[in-house]
């Protein structure tokens, strides 16, 4: 209970909510209430990502209360987002949850908790799905709700340390996270095209740069996310894949492949033949062509990416300085980039 006290009330915690699409305006108010509600959030940033008549809409809404409301001044893209909220903050810790994501009571209590081992520099929690219908969709099995962006089989039931945790629902030190330049605007979404890795990258370049550093999961931290009908559909599956395999590529290439593909070794020789196994054996079909034609696009996306070029993502070099160094460094309101 002390180290609870510690963590909770003598740190600033903020929480960065990205918006590019009037079309989630339900999904974001309900975002937006959720963080307010969060006794550990001292401070809620709002960004809007390019879309001038959401920052009108969203400053109507919520511009006589405290919540921070301000445009994306960085490319178009989640990243550039993430960043500019990164850069607004003061908080020692900076929370990040999707605008379509519903967050538990608890959510940030037991993210922040992890804090309390000073190495920790990131923590993530689990995201449940809230499907379209209600039920879950026959062709995206437990194995495949990542891509959803939902908490997947394979990863642990416990609290443990990761390689990377899900940025629907993430915590990152803000100072670290700032010293590596924040995310990676080369990477990630922009409006509808599924790219991803962006936070993947960060969790590697923080490991790089602060060898002794963790970045841990809490499966206790619970949103909801939610799960439209498009992305339920075999298109989206197979172009979610494929463009996680170019992801995967970049980083591969530029971060190396021992630090890139850690997790997914593991998830391909073990998690997701047994899926397949299991969705045949239960008369499940589809769960087990899903699993095939998710590996198969991932695959081709992966083979592209490798033969094609982008700027390079330098290797972090370690980093030697003192956390004081650090804050002396960094204002938290410089450029992320």
């Amino acid at each position: 209970m002390v180290a609870q006290v510690r963590v909770t009330e003598h740190r600033i915690v903020s929480v960065v909510v990205c918006a590019f699409t009037q079309r989630r305006w339900d999904d974001l108010v309900e975002a937006i209430d959720s963080v307010r509600a969060q006794p550990e959030a001292r401070e809620v940033i709002l960004v809007i990502d390019h879309e001038n008549e959401l920052l009108g809409r969203a400053e109507e809404k919520w511009g006589a209360t405290k919540v921070i409301i301000a445009p994306n001044r960085h490319r178009q893209g989640l990243s550039g987002a993430r960043n500019t909220g990164l850069e607004l903050a003061s908080g020692e810790l900076v929370a990040f949850l999707d605008d379509d994501a519903v967050a538990a009571a608890d959510w940030l209590r037991l993210l922040v908790d992890c804090f309390v081992d000073e190495n920790v520099v990131g923590a993530g929690g689990s995201a449940i799905p809230n499907w379209p219908s209600g039920i879950p969709v026959p062709t995206l099995p437990p194995e495949l709700l990542w891509v959803v962006g939902c908490t997947y089989r394979g990863q642990p039931r416990e609290l443990a340390e990761v390689r990377n945790v899900l940025g629907c629902s993430m915590v990152f030190r803000r100072i670290p996270l700032l010293t590596i330049g924040g995310f990676n605007v080369n990477t990630g979404r922009v409006g509808q095209i599924p790219l991803g890795g962006e936070e993947t990258e960060a969790c590697i370049k923080l490991r790089q740069a602060f060898p002794a550093s963790r970045v841990m999961f809490e499966p206790r931290s619970v949103v909801r996310h939610r799960v439209t009908a498009d992305r339920t559909t075999w298109r989206y599956l197979r172009r979610r894949s494929y463009f996680e395999g170019v992801s995967k590529a970049a980083l591969s290439r530029d971060l190396g492949r021992q630090d890139a593909l850690s997790s997914e070794r593991s998830y391909v020789g073990r998690i997701l033949p047994g899926g397949v196994w299991r969705e045949l054996c239960h008369g499940h079909p589809l769960g087990a062509l899903a699993i095939a034609l998710s590996l198969a696009s991932a695959g081709l996306g992966y083979c592209y990416g490798m033969s094609r070029s982008r700027p390079r993502i330098s290797r972090v070099a370690p980093h030697t300085g003192s956390r004081r160094d650090d804050k002396a460094r960094a204002t938290g309101r410089g450029s992320s980039q």
